[in-house]
């Protein structure tokens, strides 16, 4: 009788073993599927994890922009000091704050030299499908982005708006696809353009501390605001209210990497570069960020 009881203790035992470990399995596809480096504030990624994500991004400007139907020099470049918080409130739930930072405008020529706070933003984001043991998760959320920054670098225009975004991955093993739709709704379209947003990634992981991806970005304006009269669009970070950017797109490509230094931390760097003309004032960037899991 000790014997059988025995026998069907340990059973159990392996049987609880193998339950966890096909669990961890199954959830462990999303660590091969690293989160975006590029479009910090509009990539969002599907997956629901408590972060803390510090990001430097350098950004060179194009050599000309159309105003009022002319092409002034502008060069020089624009750097960002920006930290996203997301808190996952359930294991389909986050709260998600990814725009905030210090911002450092230096055009080398025509427009003024500035710097000054970044527009706060906030949101929600629920994961409607989460299958993992066919590695795919599909995710819809929304974000305000309130006029809280200084105008001088171009924030702090309109009286807010929303992002309305879907995004997805998809597994298979050490690859990863991941994609993001979304639109940018001004509260006030006569001080902000209302915009379209697609973002794509693909990455594979050839170990834990190096998972290459490559990566695209677009922004399409859909309204004339009536604040400056440009013919292009501020890209993420900025939305000037152009006057004359209605049914444009700005396209740009890029690649890079992620490291799993820690099952909580993660560095991640990607280079970007505009594909489309009108340029507008994106002509490359280089992004690093840290990834701070709890």
């Amino acid at each position: 009788m000790q014997t059988h009881s025995r026998y069907i203790l340990t059973s159990l035992t392996l049987l609880a073993g193998l339950t966890s470990w096909s669990v961890t399995a199954a959830e462990d596809w999303s660590s091969k599927a690293p989160a975006p480096v590029v479009n910090p504030v509009f990539f969002e990624e599907p997956f629901i994890r408590s972060e803390v994500r510090p990001i430097f991004m350098y950004q060179q400007l194009g050599k000309t922009l159309s105003v009022g139907g002319a092409y002034v020099p502008v060069k020089g470049n624009v750097s960002l000091f920006a930290a996203e918080i997301r808190w996952a409130v359930t294991d389909r739930l986050a709260i998600i704050a990814t725009k905030d930072g210090y911002v450092d405008f230096n055009p080398s020529q025509t427009l003024t030299k500035a710097s000054g706070w970044a527009n706060i933003s906030l949101g929600l984001k629920y994961a409607v499908i989460d299958d993992r043991e066919n590695q795919f998760i599909l995710t819809p959320g929304v974000e305000l982005e309130l006029p809280t920054g200084d105008r001088k670098v171009f924030q702090g225009n309109g009286d807010g708006s929303w992002d309305i975004f879907l995004a997805a991955a998809k597994g298979w093993d050490k690859l990863s696809l991941m994609g993001n739709l979304g639109a940018r709704v001004p509260n006030n379209m006569a001080r902000e353009t209302a915009q379209l947003h697609t973002s794509v990634q693909l990455a594979y992981q050839t170990c834990r501390y190096f998972t290459p991806f490559i990566a695209a970005n677009s922004f399409t304006v859909l309204n004339a605001a009536n604040q400056i009269g440009l013919g292009a669009e501020g890209f993420d970070l900025i939305n000037f209210g152009a006057a004359s950017a209605a049914g444009t797109t700005q396209v740009t490509a890029g690649a890079g990497f992620r490291s799993r230094l820690h099952d909580r931390v993660e560095l991640g760097l990607a280079y970007e570069r505009s594909v489309t003309n009108p340029r507008g004032v994106f002509d490359d960037r280089t992004t690093l960020d840290v990834v701070l899991r709890f």
